[in-house]
């Protein structure tokens, strides 16, 4: 009756090793470049770090932390405008300090002030944005071009600014207008 309820135990042959004779001896914990480990256990694949939410016990959520790469390249995106706008105050301070005709050293300073604060009204955009998109709306900020577009509009103001200053500037754009 053996054989009514294993009905592969007829047909199951058992060969002995032959000595000397592609036997290899198991090895269970040794490793071998090219050679599969057949027969043992899966072991399941864990994480090598845990992530650990910490949301799960303050009942708040924190975004991913990203490497500084991701930062500065988020930066950089909508740079253009910013250096079109320090481009045009450049030009325009070059004009209003040659049209000076005196020593550089105050129209210098005057430019290097300008330009640190557009840096800080860079600085203070992206914290609004930080404030306002990220933390109110809950939105995630994929570049500076909003930042860099209001320091293009500082610059472009204190370009004209610099040419409201310059007297020939003045009088050629009254003799264009008719005023």
């Amino acid at each position: 009756m053996a054989d009514q309820t294993q009905p592969w135990a007829e047909r199951t042959v058992e060969v002995p090793p032959q000595p000397g004779v592609g036997v290899v001896p198991p090895q269970r914990d040794a490793y071998r470049r090219g050679v599969a480990p057949v027969g043992q256990p899966r072991t399941p694949r864990t994480e090598q770090f845990p992530s650990v939410d910490p949301g799960d016990w303050t009942g708040e959520s924190t975004p991913p932390r990203r490497p500084v790469g991701w930062h500065v390249a988020q930066l950089r995106r909508g740079g253009e405008w910013s250096a079109a706008g320090a481009l045009f105050a450049f030009v325009c301070w070059g004009i209003w300090a040659i049209s000076g005709r005196g020593d550089l050293a105050a129209p210098l300073l005057t430019f290097v002030l300008s330009l640190l604060t557009a840096v800080g009204l860079f600085a203070l955009a992206r914290l609004v944005g930080r404030l306002v998109l990220e933390r109110q709306l809950g939105r995630v900020r994929r570049s500076a071009r909003g930042a860099h577009l209001v320091t293009a509009l500082f610059l472009v103001g204190v370009g004209v600014a610099y040419l409201q200053q310059t007297e020939w500037v003045v009088s050629a754009w009254n003799w264009v207008t008719g005023n």
